[in-house]
């Protein structure tokens, strides 16, 4: 069975430590045990690109092949303030890749349809659709249950990924076509980190409009800003509407991307050179992740949900 990446070894290889012999340093924000992997050895799952719900299970492989081998020349060109369509494009892919088909990107991407589920059950009752219960549940009906707690809906996490695989282009094509702030980091003390889902969120002054922070090296990222007034099916790969900015960032603005980064990794924080005060930064940010707050708002004719992730306190078991 083929070992997938959910996060590029080409990635991750911009973090290797040549003190280490081309390994990384990671603390993992379950236990903070730091340890010093390969890039092949992390962020990997039997079969993880393969997905029974689409026609070709394997189809996003083919899209890989058109970022993976790309990535080293968009860094560069990134570096120098000169991205052309295809760093754009590459770029736009990585990220879209990792919000697709990473373990955090399928656990934060099925809320959504928990919630969806949940209001049509609430609308199947309210107009009595639904059979009685029986009674051995008490006589409640299933908005009572769900609303008690006594049962929920499970979501095949594979289910969100082959949406996302299947919107993944469009979903590339909307970071393409966005503000991008391009984010050099000189602070040797304190590089970017990257992690198990270095796609950091950073909320906006419109509730709607979240921010994306990619780590690319421990110098570079880019700050994604997207457009909430672009229709989604008018994002094209000429990228007409991308526009950048090349922003040297103070050591106070490296802290919090860090700081970011470290909250809405999932559990491992990989960086390439190791300072004293890494650690404790880890362990006072660990009890942190994304969550996705669902909001069903009544209508006449049902139930609008509304979904929104956020960086949420996190009670580790």
């Amino acid at each position: 069975m083929p070992l997938d990446h959910y996060v590029s070894q080409v990635h991750l290889k911009k973090f290797c430590s040549e003190e280490l012999g081309g390994l990384m340093h990671a603390i993992r924000k379950s236990d903070l045990a730091h340890f010093t992997p390969r890039t092949r050895d992390v962020c990997r799952i039997e079969e993880g690109n393969t997905n029974e719900y689409l026609t070709e299970p394997r189809v996003i492989e083919e899209f890989l092949k058109t970022i993976e081998g790309r990535y080293n020349a968009a860094i560069s060109l990134l570096e120098e303030g000169k991205p052309d369509r295809q760093a754009i494009y590459v770029i736009a892919g990585f990220a879209s890749y990792v919000m697709t088909c990473s373990p955090a990107a399928m656990r934060i991407n099925s809320e959504p349809l928990k919630g969806a589920l949940e209001a049509a059950a609430h609308v199947l009752d309210m107009k009595g659709l639904m059979p009685p219960p029986p009674e051995e549940l008490g006589g409640k009906n299933l908005t009572e249950l769900l609303e008690g707690e006594k049962i929920a809906f499970n979501v095949d996490p594979k289910y969100p990924q082959a949406i996302g695989i299947a919107n993944i282009l469009q979903r590339a094509a909307l970071f393409g076509n966005c503000h991008w702030e391009i984010l050099l980091n000189n602070h040797n003390d304190c590089q970017f980190f990257t992690s198990d889902y270095p796609a950091g969120i950073e909320s906006t002054q419109d509730p709607r409009v979240l921010n994306r922070i990619i780590p690319l090296t421990p110098r570079l990222a880019v700050r994604l800003q997207p457009d909430i007034n672009r229709p989604p099916d008018t994002a094209s790969f000429d990228f007409a509407d991308f526009s950048f900015v090349k922003c040297k960032l103070a050591r106070c603005e490296a802290v919090n991307i860090n700081r970011i980064l470290v909250r809405t990794a999932e559990d491992t924080v990989f960086f390439r050179d190791y300072q004293s005060w890494v650690p404790r930064f880890v362990d006072r940010n660990r009890n942190f992740r994304i969550e996705t707050e669902t909001i069903q708002i009544p209508q006449p004719e049902g139930i609008l949900t509304w979904s929104r992730q956020a960086v949420a306190p996190f009670e580790r078991g």
